[in-house]
């Protein structure tokens, strides 16, 4: 089953968590964040000559539309601005068919794994922290009627999708990724050395 197919491919998925914004709107102005990683992301990419690199290029615009539309909130905005910043599902089904593709060319996960597996791959999981991040952010905002879901959607299947880049990166670079094992408290240290 695809990455985005495990409980977000019609809608939200998880809770906002104990912790409420005080001002969610002026905290998601834009997901800068994210677009300032992906740059990042994509010139390590490109360096290493992986042809996905244009797609994090095309993400990268989507991202400047995103926050246009997170700086029109609907409760404010004249009708003619909010037709400019609307948020189409289009990039949202790019992302997926992304996702899909880059999954069928990977061993099934039977682990956790840390972020891990070489400096691509390494930027694309701290691309992923962020994407959460802004997600996080931008929840409220389509819970208030603020903005459209598309947008919160699209963070959503954007970190999936950063999830699965990374983990193909490793495997193209031929770098392992690092399994997640739980630490053992009654395990004798090792001495330093």
């Amino acid at each position: 089953m695809a990455v985005w197919g495990l409980g977000s491919r019609l809608g939200l998925r998880g809770g906002l968590g104990a912790g409420r914004l005080l001002c969610p709107r002026f905290q998601s102005r834009g997901p800068q964040g994210v677009e300032d990683g992906d740059g990042f992301a994509v010139e390590l990419v490109a360096e290493k000559g992986h042809p996905f690199a244009e797609e994090l290029q095309k993400i990268q615009c989507s991202l400047q539309d995103i926050g246009s539309a997170l700086a029109t909130p609907r409760s404010s905005a004249r009708e003619a601005h909010l037709r400019c910043a609307a948020f189409e599902a289009g990039p949202i089904l790019e992302l997926e068919q992304w996702i899909d593709r880059y999954s069928s060319q990977l061993p099934p996960l039977t682990a956790f794994i840390l972020p891990s597996g070489g400096k691509s791959s390494s930027a694309l999981h701290f691309c992923r922290a962020v994407c959460r991040r802004a997600e996080r952010r931008v929840v409220p905002l389509v819970q208030m009627g603020e903005t459209d879901a598309n947008v919160a959607k699209f963070l959503n299947r954007l970190s999936d999708y950063l999830f699965t880049l990374a983990r193909y990166a490793a495997m193209k670079e031929g770098n392992q990724e690092k399994i997640y094992k739980k630490n053992d408290p009654s395990a004798e240290p090792e001495a330093p050395g």
